[in-house]
């Protein structure tokens, strides 16, 4: 009997350390899947956030200014490194998704209104004549994912350094259409930092506003 009893304890102790085990593994694999901010905590949908570089020294926050003194505003970066910027929000594909994950196709609007009376929901501008460059503008749409939205779905990507994370524009809300992805960077001009297509991305992290 008291060998029986030592091999259900031994039993016990091993499916014990197996689910342990487990857990700790998908917990880990949560947190490579879902993107988190500087707290560590992972994203949550509508959550107001603000986004710095992830390396000291490379400027402020994010923020919208006028391109040319006309609307649509662009999407620029601060100069100031300790300007905050304005706070944004996050809005996945599936608006039942809580958590934000890494490579969702998501909607990214300010939590702020402009001269323009038009949404603050960014989408990637077609080519500019004078710079031949796609620069990141508010008046994108938010929801109905399809081709008549594409320009405004963007993608959350940890960087490759492993400092911290990166835009991607690569929306796969149209199975047919035909998109050029990218990194989105940002571009000096005059004096101020703008966001757009680049080789070079824009590397940051998030903080809870």
């Amino acid at each position: 009997m008291k060998l029986s009893y030592l091999k259900l304890g031994l039993l016990f102790s091993i499916l014990l350390s197996f689910s342990c085990s487990t857990f700790s593994q998908s917990t880990a694999a949560a947190r490579i899947n879902f993107a988190l901010d500087a707290d560590g905590h992972q994203l949550q949908s509508g959550t107001k956030y603000y986004i710095y570089p992830s390396q000291g020294g490379n400027g402020g926050g994010l923020a919208l200014s006028a391109k040319d003194f006309a609307c649509p505003f662009y999407v620029m970066q601060e100069n100031l490194e300790a300007s905050n910027g304005v706070p944004l929000r996050l809005l996945p594909v599936d608006n039942r998704q809580q958590s934000i994950s890494l490579s969702t196709d998501l909607n990214i609007a300010f939590n702020a209104a402009t001269i323009c009376v038009q949404s603050t929901a960014w989408k990637l501008g077609p080519i500019d004549e004078n710079s031949g460059r796609r620069y990141v503008m508010s008046n994108g749409v938010i929801g109905r994912p399809g081709a008549d939205t594409l320009s405004s779905w963007f993608k959350i990507e940890r960087d490759g350094s492993g400092n911290g994370y990166k835009i991607v524009y690569c929306p796969g809300v149209c199975g047919s259409c035909k998109v050029g992805c990218g990194d989105i960077g940002v571009f000096i001009e005059n004096g101020k930092k703008w966001l757009g297509l680049s080789d070079d991305p824009f590397v940051f992290v998030f903080k809870k506003a």
